[in-house]
């Protein structure tokens, strides 16, 4: 095991067993309203890194803005941030475009010589981290950049994690006992299973992406064969591949299956919030861990206005709300359990033994090989 890896796996096994002072925790720290700072500028190809003291908070300007936001996440959210977003900066007007995560780094690179968006909200570590090595995001340090644990930001502040998403298995209860549903990866592959999972069409989905080339890994990365047998034997198990989230939560609720794959928060927003009959078991040799994250992009039309919402979503403030209503697990150290909801201070999240860099590295590969060569196959 790399050193990384293994101070990476001794740190999450420890979240949320004690006290999620560590590293856990998410949107946070404004910081007071400050003189405009100069723009870091860096990352691979160029530039200079960004500076050793945070940036100083962008000062609120009367004049018109506009921010447009690429992003993965729900409306749910939404719902909780951009209305309090727009009372404090009643002058920008933001719009979002909402898309996967790889949909969001395939739009981001197309754009490049041209960018159309300013801020990059909701991808994994992985697209994040392959924007930022080819010269998408902005380097900028941020007031609470001390606050996030450095697993969960670019060394170079080109990208910042703002929650932790475990991956688990969703169910529909109506359909299911939990002690009927799989209790772990292996069991999904059980025959009984056979027809009964749905999975999100993976290629556009950052969490589907992140969940299958886990299943790749936790086989073996170097024999990455025997990761594909297993994601063969899954396809064999999934009735179908749907469109998009919608129409995932659609067919689980018509029964049309009744299992699928899928992160934490949002199985327990579209259960407790939405009302959906989802439950999740949360594998018992542990779960890929996701570190959600957002970014500025590189020469982006609106930088200032950017930089706004990025200290507006990461403030305390926010971080706790979102906790409380929304299910998110923070990525900042500092936010204290008593502001987080009871589930969240006693669930232990047991990650998976994972070598992000490596899964950074060979995602691409082995998605393209899962889409070529099983997507489909497992029946035939």
């Amino acid at each position: 095991m790399s050193k990384a890896k293994g101070k990476m796996k001794k740190w999450m096994q420890g979240l949320f067993a004690s006290s999620l002072a560590l590293a856990v925790a998410a949107c946070s720290g404004g910081g007071q309203e400050q003189k405009p700072a100069e723009s870091n500028t860096g990352g691979q190809g160029g530039g200079q890194p960004a500076t050793e003291q945070p940036a100083a908070q962008p000062a609120p300007s009367n004049e018109p803005q506009k921010l447009v936001i690429y992003t993965g996440r729900d409306k749910n959210i939404f719902e909780v941030v951009l209305p309090k977003f727009n009372e404090k900066y009643p002058n920008i007007e933001v719009e979002t475009l909402e898309m996967g995560a790889q949909q969001i780094l395939e739009r981001v690179r197309a754009e490049k010589a041209n960018p159309q968006a300013d801020f990059w909200w909701g991808g994994t570590q992985s697209a994040l981290s392959t924007a930022a090595n080819e010269g998408l995001l902005e380097a900028y340090k941020p007031t609470f950049a001390d606050q996030i644990p450095d697993l969960y930001k670019d060394k170079e502040y080109r990208w910042i994690g703002e929650m932790l998403l475990p991956e688990v298995i969703m169910y529909n209860k109506d359909a299911l006992k939990k002690e009927e549903a799989p209790q772990d990866w292996d069991e999904l592959l059980d025959p009984k299973y056979k027809d009964k999972i749905v999975i999100r069409n993976v290629l556009p989905s950052g969490t589907m992406r992140t969940i299958y080339s886990a299943m790749i890994f936790r086989q073996g990365a170097d024999t990455p064969e025997k990761g594909y047998d297993w994601l063969l034997k899954l396809d064999a198990n999934t009735k179908e591949y749907t469109q998009d989230p919608t129409n995932l939560y659609l067919k689980l609720d018509r029964q049309e299956g009744v299992i699928s794959l899928w992160n934490l928060q949002d199985v327990l927003l579209q259960g407790l919030k939405n009302n959906h009959p989802y439950d999740f078991i949360y594998p018992k040799s542990g779960a890929p861990i996701l570190v959600d994250g957002i970014a500025i992009v590189k020469n982006a039309p609106n930088t200032e206005a950017a930089k706004n919402f990025m200290e507006f979503l990461m403030s305390p403030e926010i971080a706790s709300q979102l906790a409380k209503e929304r299910f998110q697990f923070p990525a900042r150290s500092d936010i204290s359990k008593d502001e987080l909801p009871d589930f969240m201070q006693s669930l232990e999240l047991k990650p998976l033994d994972i070598d992000w860099d490596v899964m950074a590295e060979k995602e691409k590969e082995w998605m393209q090989h899962w889409d070529e060569n099983i997507k489909g196959k497992g029946k035939k």
